[in-house]
């Protein structure tokens, strides 16, 4: 950021600043004399409705934002003077992945600590529920496959969850991966009648019991082998519910523009409000399909079709290791792929089909970084690219991949840089477009082997330090609707993402000047800067730029706060 852009962004600021839409010290909302149990004094208010900030007073009664404007002191129980910093409403995180590990780090470090206060998991067509008993294809390790013994369903995944006491709100929508694997398993085949009709019970089921919606992971095992007919009737039923239906399409690399094709196709049948889940285009080759990507879903909106996206300010994505093999290799899970790793036939040709596709996405070897892995022989594996590692064990890169998947039992997980910086600057600045990070929520304790991508730790400040206030993609009030109200109104979240009267009292306190993601490729568990307060519910999880350890979070069903 130049001198001239950054005085600029400044001036900017304080003219926003002294502008106030509540009068001469008025206020609303309280009356005079009622006590106030925390008054932030002398912020920039930022609605996020996309308004312009104003200083003013904001007013906390129990969980709730009791009013906006000057009070007196006295009034207050506690008075926290924010004077020069911006008052916005908590980020809403609407992609997540914290499905077992809030349970885990119920603290939520990695999301408090950037200023989330709600986050929605079950992306990706994969959920904590529905489940079968004994069924840990989902979990990461030992200790997440353990807490998922303590559920099946969304009602007892949400007692499970309570139990834990979170530090921040959750919503969750159910995969449909989750779903079709409870029914049928990971077969790569059609749905019979019967199946379908049972996979429509633990769907209605689980929307009953306050899942806001349903996901899809049209690349992953299994639903890389349903047909668009089965998305589509399961999706009638989110839409009777008035729930969402987010999509991991089929392909976010040469098929990207089939995939978005079929969501704005699915909307269009249906009626179900869709959502593009990390909206991007993956591998160079593939980089000038965003456009005409992007064109289409303008084209669908435009039509009538309830559709938005969401995306992170990154140029690399992570998933797992297996993901890079074609599908028939995958059919069965995780087992069945060692299985085949066995057979030196089947190998042979799980070897010959990975380097085209790696041509595909991300583009070559070298852009495939590890970022974890279930055997600990191979942890120095941990951060280096394929070609590295195949250099190291004297082969190639992909017999280092199937190596790799054969040792861990296809648990490696990968960060893959293949999206174009621009092609995220587009993205980002779309006004269909939020902020979601595709994170999950951790901390950094213990023993740090894996080198997870700093999304985790960083989306929102680095969506406020670099796409606003260094590159200009858009003004602050619209980077804090893109990350509050827009993902809750989405997500059907009552009087959540906005700083207004009666609303949840879910804030961050942040210096718009110096809010800054620390989190890096090399060291990506690293808490960002700028950031002095957030509460949920009321109560402060972040105080002076620490946490509290204070817990208040709230499950959060579906249509209720």
């Amino acid at each position: 950021m130049t001198s001239m852009d950054r005085r600029r962004f400044l001036m900017t600021a304080a003219a926003l600043a002294a502008w106030s839409s509540c009068g001469s010290g008025s206020s609303r909302g309280l009356r005079r004399g009622e006590r106030i149990d925390v008054l932030l004094r002398n912020g920039t208010v930022l609605d996020g409705d996309g308004g312009p900030g104003h200083i003013t007073d904001v007013a906390l009664v129990g969980d709730r934002i009791a009013g906006i404007g000057a009070y007196d002191v006295a009034d207050a129980h506690l008075v926290v003077d924010v004077g020069g910093l911006c008052v916005a409403p908590g980020f809403v995180d609407v992609h997540t992945h914290s499905d077992a590990s809030i349970l885990r780090f119920p603290g939520a470090e990695s999301r408090v600590r950037q200023g989330v206060t709600t986050e929605i998991t079950g992306n990706c067509g994969s959920s904590a529920a529905p489940r079968k008993a004994g069924d840990d294809e989902d979990a990461t390790d030992a200790g997440e496959a353990a807490l998922q013994s303590r559920w099946t369903g969304v009602a007892s995944y949400a007692e499970a969850w309570k139990a834990a006491k979170p530090a921040l709100n959750h919503a969750m929508l159910v995969g449909h991966g989750s779903v079709r694997r409870a029914v049928m398993g990971n077969v790569d085949r059609a749905a019979t009648e019967a199946e379908l009709a049972a996979m429509e019970r633990i769907l209605q089921e689980a929307l009953a019991d306050g899942a806001i919606g349903m996901s899809t992971g049209l690349e992953y095992v299994p639903g890389i082998y349903a047909p668009a007919e089965e998305i589509e009737r399961l999706a009638r039923v989110v839409q009777r519910h008035g729930g969402l239906y987010a999509s991991h399409m089929r392909s976010e690399e040469d098929h990207l523009l089939r995939a978005v094709d079929e969501i704005l196709d699915l909307g269009r049948k249906t009626g179900v409000k869709v959502q593009v889940s990390h909206l991007k285009s993956c591998g160079r080759a593939n980089w000038p399909l965003l456009g005409e990507a992007i064109g289409r879903i303008e084209r669908a909106r435009s039509e009538g079709v309830d559709v938005m996206a969401d995306a992170y300010p990154y140029t690399a994505y992570s998933t797992t290791l297996t993901i890079l093999l074609e599908p028939w290799s995958r059919e069965g899970g995780n087992e069945a792929i060692v299985a085949r790793l066995g057979d030196q036939a089947t190998r042979a040709r799980m070897h010959a089909e990975l380097t085209p596709h790696v041509a595909r996405d991300p583009g070559g070897f070298e852009l495939i970084v590890i970022a974890s892995v279930k055997d600990k022989q191979h942890e120095p594996c941990v951060g280096r690219s394929l070609e590295e590692i195949g250099a190291v064990w004297s082969c190639d890169a992909a017999e280092a991949c199937l190596r790799l998947l054969e040792s861990s039992g296809g648990e490696v997980s990968f960060i893959g840089h293949g999206i174009a910086d621009d092609g995220v600057d587009r993205v980002l600045a779309h006004p269909l477009v939020m902020v979601g990070s595709d994170g999950r929520s951790m901390a950094p304790v213990g023993r740090q082997i894996e080198r997870p991508h700093p999304r985790s730790y960083g989306t929102f400040p680095r969506a406020l330090a670099v796409y606003c206030r260094e590159r200009g993609l858009f003004d602050l009030p619209t980077a804090i609707r893109k990350m509050t109200s827009m993902p809750a109104d989405r997500a059907g979240l009552r009087d959540r993402g906005r700083v207004a009267v009666g609303a949840f009292a879910d804030l961050v306190v942040f210096d718009a000047s110096a809010i800054r993601d620390e989190a890096t490729w090399q060291e990506p568990q690293r808490y960002p800067t700028g950031i002095r307060h957030v509460l949920v519910n009321g109560a402060f999880v972040v105080r002076d730029g620490e946490g509290t350890k204070a817990r208040p979070g709230r499950w959060l069903a579906h249509g209720k706060g």
